[in-house]
């Protein structure tokens, strides 16, 4: 098999790890609240925890890559994720349950931000919008995995094997790489020259900064969408368990439309069409949600919201020179991060101070639609870098 491909394979494989241990508090909550007698303010900081390291540790994981190489980073926080899964596991006190997932997290931040410059690294010269919406799947394909078994597995065998499934899940991951990867030439870990290397120019920073700001804002206007939406469809007299049905369908059609998204791109082109279309269209589909049919509404927008993903993650690619990708995708992550902390929780209170349940709606609308102008800068300013360069 080709190289490129197998490590396509491997490295999503990892993410798909990721996204499994990710949802792993979500999918016990129940036996967690029974048993440890937790809150729901106790788990909502467990689930997001997983993602509160990258803030800070993203582009530090940029450098660690380059100073140490890709795939040994990558190691130890596959390493990090097999023993916070099993401290979670171990755990009899919600202390001990934090320090076990925040050191999953922690080896999260590393894959996240270097195993997505390794596809880079990849697939720069080709495929690079459907290498990357393959590998964009993998983590809400791991979510669909552990909503479909860790639920089932707590109840069967306790909670505290569902944490040990995802240790597991990430010691198979760990066992592919160092079985079956082998590294790319721009993998890091260089010396002297290096050191001259790990030097990012100024129009990278701006550009890439453009590209994590239109990450951001869509992952945070995302956690928005199908984070919200259950409570508004039992405002419109849904059961909670009725709510989740179409919740459930369009999240699904997300990851349809993510990989829809790279085919097209990879067999007509038109990135900047498609980009286009599945952000206005995902930004009406928000305004239309509280006040059409909130059902209809929401599969329309899972249809379209996927189609940009694998063109926003192969953004950073068009404008890093290889020595800079490390610590330039470490730059791009930070906004991911920031989007996910930051976001959501003003929707929240937005709808806190206007008792609306329609505000996170337009809110998330708003950030939608204020990536095409942030896009279109990134491509003018791009085309003038690039012809600068020329």
């Amino acid at each position: 098999m080709d190289a490129r491909w197998l490590a396509l394979i491997v490295l999503t494989l990892a993410r798909v790890s990721m996204g499994f241990q990710f949802q792993a508090p979500a999918s016990v909550s129940p036996l967690l609240r029974e048993q440890l007698a937790l809150g729901y303010a106790e788990i909502g900081f467990l689930i997001g925890l997983y993602m509160l390291p990258g803030i800070v540790l993203a582009i530090p994981g940029g450098f660690l890559g380059r100073r140490f190489g890709d795939t040994r980073m990558v190691t130890v926080g596959l390493f990090l994720m097999v023993a916070g899964g099993a401290v979670v596991g171990v755990a009899d006190t919600y202390p001990a349950l934090v320090a076990g997932r925040l050191v999953s997290g922690i080896g999260a931040v590393l894959l996240n931000v270097l195993m997505t410059k390794m596809i880079t690294d990849w697939f720069a010269e080709r495929e690079i919008v459907l290498a990357m919406a393959v590998f964009m799947n993998a983590f809400p394909i791991g979510i669909g995995l552990a909503l479909l078994s860790l639920s089932w597995l707590a109840e069967s065998a306790g909670w505290p094997v569902s944490f040990y499934a995802t240790s597991a899940a990430a010691s198979l991951s760990l066992l592919l790489l160092m079985l079956v990867y082998r590294p790319h030439p721009n993998d890091g870990g260089l010396d002297a020259e290096g050191s001259r290397a790990e030097r990012i120019a100024r129009q990278e920073i701006g550009l890439v900064c453009i590209a994590g700001m239109i990450w951001g804002l869509y992952n945070g206007a995302f956690t928005i969408t199908f984070g919200f939406t259950p409570l508004l469809l039992v405002e419109t007299g849904l059961s909670v368990g009725e709510a989740g049905f179409p919740v459930g369908v369009a999240t699904w059609l997300t990851v349809a439309s993510v990989q829809a998204g790279g085919l097209i791109v990879q067999r007509w082109g038109r990135a900047n069409v498609i980009m286009l279309t599945g952000v206005i269209v995902w930004g009406a589909c928000l305004l239309l949600l509280p006040s059409a049919s909130p059902t209809a509404a929401l599969v329309v927008a899972g249809l379209f919201l996927g189609l940009p993903v694998g063109i926003i993650v192969s953004m950073p690619a068009g404008v890093l020179q290889p020595a800079s990708r490390a610590i330039g995708m470490g730059l791009f992550f930070t906004w991911l991060y920031i989007g996910h902390a930051v976001l959501p929780p003003i929707a929240g209170w937005l709808q806190d101070v206007s008792g609306s349940a329609a505000m996170p709606f337009y809110f998330a609308s708003a950030l939608v639609l204020t990536i095409v102008p942030l896009f279109a800068a990134f491509r003018s300013l791009q085309h003038h870098l690039l012809h600068a360069a020329s």
